[in-house]
């Protein structure tokens, strides 16, 4: 059967379909470098802007219609627009008029978790009554792929249908089998990571070590709220009238400074114009505030320490890893340097491959990063060129989908053609 690859990046729907023996009649990316990437790996050249084409005129005929349409309108780490997203958000309506217009017997959606609970359900219901509206019977289901075996953990909704009915069509099941990164960790290493990130590790490091034995919070750790007594439970700091009497990140005095100048002190979560903080931000601040009230004479010299990195981002810390007697080296885990903090967490599976370059995971035993080779293993797409730039290709393998995933799903989709 005739395939198009709508939003293709690095053309995971093309390597699964293409393996199953059917054919990529066309395809579309926006990015200029992964065009080219693209036409080197299948010998196909995508359109740019979907949005820019004649859809009846420049579409061919197909059986199959995917796309991993972008996710930043609904993703947590997005600004969540939805389909008001001027940029994205809209790109929808493209698979609609498609769809509306070629008629294919089948298409497999792809995008972020996130999509089913986006404005109270009310975006998922809106896309799925417009495709049955098209004549299609619709199913969903989440996956990750550590639910076939690979330690990577990233659920994404898959979206499936069919003009013939989806009878005979089931999900594939998940499995609970035992992940190791171990069996996806290559003999090439890739260069160990920067020694200023290494130093903030070791402060880190420092932190844990005065605290051994001692429960961490059940929640980020915010660094910045260590002495801080800046107003947060009734009132927020911008809604206080007068901010002399109280202390700003670290515990620095705000007293004879212009307002402006006092809120540069604080926090960037705390500066915000608004009445009041939500309940889990108030429950961040005061678990942060306790916990060092508790140990303030233990961390006193390492939180110093910590008060002097360069980026707020660096003064947070996500330690998950909840058992409370567990070794506390952090050579021993994963590492990311996240906009939400420095996070360690456990070596049974990779965090989500995401699409900032900076974010890429770090082998703690071996303080390097993960390389491109291991990041498109996790991908399913060890057979085709990669961007060269480590950075633009984790930027890439955060946007693709993975490719074993996608054939399992086809494989069940297409194969109820013949059993009719």
């Amino acid at each position: 059967m005739k395939f198009i690859d709508l939003f293709a990046g690095l053309g995971g729907f093309h390597i699964a379909l293409e393996k199953l023996g059917h054919e990529c009649v066309f395809a579309s990316e926006i990015k200029d470098n992964l065009r080219g990437l693209y036409e080197e790996n299948f010998d196909i050249k995508p359109v740019g802007d979907i949005k820019a084409i004649d859809i009846i005129k420049d579409v061919p005929e197909h059986d199959i219609l995917c796309a991993g349409f972008p996710c930043q309108p609904f993703s947590k780490a997005g600004n969540q627009q939805g389909l008001n997203d001027k940029k994205n958000g809209n790109l929808f309506n493209s698979i609609v008029e498609i769809l509306e217009n070629k008629k294919p017997t089948y298409f497999i959606l792809e995008n972020v978790r996130n999509l089913i609970s986006h404005n109270n359900a009310e975006t998922y219901l809106y896309i799925e009554n417009q495709l049955k509206g098209l004549g299609y019977e619709v199913d969903k289901k989440i996956y990750s792929p550590h639910h076939i075996g690979i330690p990577q953990h990233r659920e994404r909704l898959f979206i499936v249908g069919s003009r013939k009915g989806l009878t005979n069509f089931y999900w594939p099941e998940k499995s609970d089998k035992n992940t190791n990164i171990n069996d996806f960790l290559g003999k090439i290493k890739s260069k160990k990571i920067e020694d200023k990130k290494i130093k903030v590790i070791q402060f880190w490091q420092n932190f844990l070590d005065c605290i051994d034995g001692e429960e961490l919070p059940h929640a980020p750790i915010w660094s910045m709220e260590f002495g801080a007594t800046y107003p947060f439970e009734s009132k927020t700091p911008h809604a206080t009238s007068n901010l002399d009497k109280y202390k700003g990140s670290f515990g620095r005095p705000l007293k004879g400074m212009s307002k402006n100048e006092q809120l540069k002190l604080l926090p960037r979560y705390a500066r915000k114009e608004e009445d009041g903080f939500p309940e889990w931000k108030k429950k961040y601040i005061r678990n942060n505030r306790n916990f060092y009230k508790k140990h303030k004479e233990k961390l006193s010299f390492s939180v110093n320490k910590i008060s002097k990195l360069p980026l707020e981002s660096l003064q947070k810390f996500e330690w998950n890893i909840r058992e409370i007697k567990t070794d506390r080296s952090i050579d021993q885990y994963l590492i990311q340097f996240r906009g939400s903090g420095v996070r360690v967490k456990k070596t049974d599976f990779f965090p989500s491959l995401v699409t900032i370059g900076a974010q890429i995971p770090i082998i703690g035993k071996e303080m390097r990063y993960l390389t491109k080779e291991e990041g498109a293993r996790l991908q399913s797409m060890e057979d085709i060129e990669l961007p060269k730039d480590l950075s633009a290709c984790f930027s890439a393998l955060g946007n693709a989908v993975n490719v074993n995933i996608v054939s399992i799903i086809a494989k069940n989709l297409l194969k109820t053609e013949n059993q009719r």
